[in-house]
């Protein structure tokens, strides 16, 4: 009698998804659905979890776009969250500039750290929007030696606190730490922080593979600021869809992303390192437009 066929253990994978401006977490686990199903139909020799914090700081209705609220409004917004709120504040060289100040960013990276410690370690992240902004700072604050490009704040005591490297992340930089660089980051509609406040999440550029999802009409995020976080990492790929500020969910972009992960975790497990690269190409600017992040 021949014996039993044996199953082989699945191999875990991690991916961390970071909702965008206004959302929640299971608010975004609802968009991605689409995203979650061709990953784990592609991937049938891994255990795939996505784990999807909301960021701490809740907004009010008023920080809601298109929002309208008025005292004869009895309709309550859903819950809506952000990893940061954006002020603008005039530069302190009193040149007649903006400078813009992410406050509560601190927050934001100490619940994402809070979820690599409970629920990591994690391969890869995924964002969108100020989440994909988020996804791009998290990969860069995992790789080795960025805690050193951030060293020359923490000696200088009247240097803004956003700089410094932050606390929560000290401990993924420790010997035995189980949490290393990320395998890849899936970036939809992103956007490099502005300003050298934030200059050392980028300086170097990221190392981490990185796949850009830019819309041809999203009105919300345009392509300039999109191609400003692109310059800053190493090994970005992008993928252009004829659609606006949205994760595209038709065949062809989840094929991409699909096919963008799977060469990532092939290259790591062959000891070909953090891979990437590619030609990007040239695409019409969208309209530019304010937005509160």
């Amino acid at each position: 009698m021949a014996p039993p066929k044996t199953t082989a253990p699945k191999e875990p994978l991690k991916i961390l998804m970071l909702h965008g401006y206004t959302q929640s977490g299971p608010l975004f686990h609802s968009k991605t659905r689409a995203l979650e199903k061709a990953l784990t139909k592609a991937l049938p020799t891994h255990s795939i979890h996505f784990s999807y914090p909301t960021g701490p700081v809740r907004l009010d209705p008023a920080d809601i776009p298109g929002y309208n609220w008025t005292p004869d409004n009895n309709e309550e917004p859903e819950p809506a969250f952000g990893w940061w709120r954006r002020k603008d504040l005039p530069s302190p060289t009193a040149n007649g500039e903006i400078e813009i100040i992410y406050t509560g960013l601190q927050d934001g990276l100490d619940r994402v750290a809070e979820a690599i410690t409970t629920e990591g370690p994690f391969d890869g992240v995924i964002g969108f929007s100020q989440g994909a902004c988020a996804a791009a700072m998290v990969a860069s604050l995992l790789e080795p030696g960025r805690r050193e490009s951030f060293a020359f704040a923490a000696d200088t005591p009247d240097v803004a606190p956003m700089e410094r490297f932050p606390s929560s992340f000290y401990t993924f930089h420790n010997e035995g730490n189980p949490q290393p660089q990320l395998k890849f980051a899936i970036i939809y509609s992103g956007f490099a922080a502005p300003g050298t406040r934030y200059s050392k999440f980028y300086e170097p550029p990221l190392t981490t593979p990185t796949l850009h999802f830019l819309g041809t009409l999203d009105g919300v995020v345009e392509e300039a600021r999109s191609r400003a976080l692109m310059d800053r990492c190493a090994k970005a790929r992008e993928a252009v869809h004829p659609g606006g500020h949205f994760l595209p969910s038709q065949r062809p972009w989840l094929d991409a992303a699909v096919g963008f992960v799977r060469e990532c975790l092939e290259k790591n497990k062959n000891g070909g390192g953090q891979g990437g690269g590619g030609k990007r190409e040239e695409e019409e600017e969208v309209e530019d437009m304010d937005v509160p992040f």
